[in-house]
């Protein structure tokens, strides 16, 4: 892939930046915004696991609401808040399910708390208190006690394929520079560049 005008190479350079530059404490936590059941967009955060030249990918419970949205209509968008290192993402895109082999894969990496959390609940399906959760992990650590937790059919992963980028850098003196990456039909990005006004200072 031609790296000029490429909006994942420059979403790598600015996520290792603020990365390194401590100021924000999650740097992979993004605002996914879904297309609801009742036509209402939603929005909650995920935790972005890894971002390659495809797209960035996020696991989460099939059962959940923002997997039947995605179920329902693919498009999505994501937001980086990086503020206090004077930056923001915006994307857009498609989600698809990955592969069963690449969620298996990133399930066994999981800490065994984390995997046995995927058995103990269904998104989205309320619970009548705490102390039922607490039960169904404390029945589900005896069932799996010395074996290998297996991943749950109801969990896997996400790949968001981006159609546009948002770069948003703010500066001390209030002016706002906006990169803005669209795909063109041929799979090329189209990049233009626009300066304003930051009201929130």
């Amino acid at each position: 892939m031609n790296q000029e005008h490429n909006p994942l190479q420059e979403f790598q350079t600015w996520f290792y930046e603020v990365e390194k530059s401590h100021e924000i404490g999650e740097v992979n936590a993004m605002l996914l915004t879904t297309i609801g059941e009742d036509a209402c967009p939603k929005s909650r955060m995920v935790l972005l696991k890894r971002f390659t030249w495809e797209g960035f990918l996020f696991f989460t419970n099939y059962k959940s609401e923002k997997a039947r949205a995605i179920a329902k209509n693919p498009r999505v968008s994501l937001h980086f808040n990086w503020k206090a290192a004077d930056r923001e993402i915006y994307i857009q895109g498609k989600a698809e399910k990955l592969p069963q082999s690449v969620s298996e894969a990133y399930f066994e990496q999981r800490p065994r708390g984390s995997q046995l959390g995927a058995w103990a609940s269904e998104q989205g399906k309320i619970i009548s208190s705490r102390k039922v959760l607490e039960n169904n992990l404390k029945k589900l650590e005896e069932k799996f006690q010395e074996q290998i937790i297996p991943m749950p059919e109801h969990w896997g992963g996400y790949l968001v394929k981006p159609e546009a980028f948002d770069f948003i850098q703010y500066s001390s003196v209030g002016i706002r520079k906006t990169i803005r990456y669209q795909l063109e039909k041929d799979y090329s990005w189209c990049k233009h560049v626009r300066h304003g006004l930051d009201f929130f200072i």
